[in-house]
């Protein structure tokens, strides 16, 4: 490393290393004394999602330790947070489901639309008595509207909206079966206050506020009621790893414990006091200064 001023650092599969955080920690260890003895300014990595999710995650426990190791040395760090996390939990969910009697657990990909009517004939075959469904995947992407393909956009649409209608259409007939149910989906405070950087993920939070609305009101006269949880900026890795320990993010442990008290309420919104603001800038008058103060900011995407 001797003369270099940026280093990528990818660790190559090892088979033969003792154990997954040898073959991560251990191994990066050497490099890691090398930055510092050259005086390495920068490093960029593959990481992985998962943080603060797990403390036995197998090779995502290993890599973000290794982030860890690789940021103690004082150079800056970046890393490219791949979905390993999913992946990684989704090979462990019969292992997962055994070690806790009473659970299940059933893979579904809710981009891929087959997919999803499989799963709802399962749970209506499995689980007769299902009465709650949390809708609760979504992405986050930024975008450059002037420059960017509609990719994008298409992936966040299908994920954050399409497949949400999706599952609770072809759940819903079973959840009016039964006396009491719940439809849950999570938006955002930036379904209320965008962040023109990120256009189509706040879009489909907005989207998704108003059809719950209209969901709700059809369903006003059945057994089913429908909530709306509308988060604040947290402490998880949605648009990367360095989301988990940004100071402006409510930590993940407080957002949960501010939540699991609202879920028994009897309001339809799940709203913690970090996300108020934001919810009701255009009632409190003001929406316009808050807009351009929050999207005049280059510093990060605060996603409040």
């Amino acid at each position: 490393m001797a003369g270099a001023e940026c280093v990528f650092w990818l660790v190559p599969p090892d088979p033969r290393a003792a154990s997954v955080e040898a073959g991560y920690v251990d191994f990066a260890r050497p490099a890691c004394t090398a930055l510092q003895r050259h005086g390495v300014k920068r490093v960029g990595g593959v990481s992985a999602l998962g943080r603060g999710l797990s403390s036995k995650a197998g090779y995502v426990t290993a890599s973000l330790a290794m982030d860890d190791l690789i940021a103690s040395t004082g150079v800056a760090y970046r890393a490219l947070a791949m979905p390993s996390f999913m992946d990684n939990l989704l090979r462990q969910v019969d292992a997962i489901v055994a070690a806790h009697p009473g659970m299940h657990g059933i893979a579904l990909d809710v981009a891929d639309p087959r997919a999803i009517d499989a799963f709802a004939g399962r749970v209506r075959e499995q689980f007769p008595t299902l009465n709650v469904l949390f809708n609760n995947a979504g992405i986050s992407r930024q975008e450059d509207l002037a420059t960017d393909t509609l990719a994008v956009a298409r992936s966040i649409i299908e994920t954050n909206i399409v497949s949400v209608l999706h599952l609770t259409t072809a759940l819903l007939t079973l959840l009016k079966e039964q006396p009491h149910a719940t439809v849950l989906a999570t938006t955002s405070g930036l379904a209320f206050m965008p962040r023109a950087s990120y256009p189509t993920y706040c879009a489909s939070k907005a989207f998704l506020h108003s059809w719950l609305q209209s969901l709700r009101r059809q369903l006003c006269d059945t057994s089913v009621e429908v909530l709306e949880l509308i988060p604040p900026y947290v402490q998880t890795e949605l648009i990367g790893p360095a989301q988990a320990t940004d100071p402006r993010a409510v930590p993940l442990a407080k957002y949960i414990a501010d939540v699991m008290p609202r879920l028994g309420a009897s309001a339809n919104e799940i709203l913690v006091e970090e996300a108020r603001e934001l919810r009701w800038a255009e009632k409190t008058g003001i929406y316009g200064a808050l807009f351009a103060a929050r999207n005049a900011r280059s510093d990060g995407p605060d996603r409040g």
